[in-house]
């Protein structure tokens, strides 16, 4: 588990790697109500068959709470931020958290060659998987030190 490895193992390793969506048309309060439900902090946008954007709490939050309009009303489309920024399987752990840093994001979506969506990675993915390969690396060195490690 290192920041060289692939988004793809993250992805093959995360607890839940359902691809959660709205369409473009719904209401933000329909996205948001899916939002709460599932525990997550953005959606992807989805209209016939292809990404379009993503929606977060923070796109709620600025584009509908602090300007006064009503989320029964206003459609996804309205809000959410297009176009999409995503990596590929084939990007590294780190190449992913310099472009959350970079644009402030705190999630990515995952496109395949065939240009569709085979996942969407959290920076609390990837904070996880940084922290267990520190432990895994820490667990080496404890064993080194204390002399079961085979050498």
């Amino acid at each position: 588990m290192k920041l060289t490895d692939p988004i793809a193992l993250v992805l093959r390793n995360k607890e839940n790697s359902r691809i959660l969506s709205v369409m473009p048309e719904q209401s933000v309060y329909q996205a948001i109500e899916k939002m709460a439900s599932e525990s997550v902090g953005a959606l992807l946008v989805i209209s016939e068959g292809r990404l379009v954007g993503i929606m977060s709490e923070r796109d709620y939050a600025r584009k509908v709470i602090l300007k006064g309009h009503s989320s029964k009303e206003t459609p996804v489309r309205d809000i959410m931020t297009s176009p999409v920024v995503f990596v590929t399987p084939r990007q590294s752990v780190d190449e992913c958290m310099a472009i959350m840093t970079m644009h402030h994001f705190r999630h990515l979506p995952v496109m395949g060659d065939d240009g569709g969506v085979i996942g969407i990675i959290s920076l609390g993915d990837l904070v996880k998987w940084i922290i267990s390969g520190q432990a895994q690396h820490i667990e080496e060195l404890e064993g080194y030190i204390a002399g079961r490690y085979p050498g």
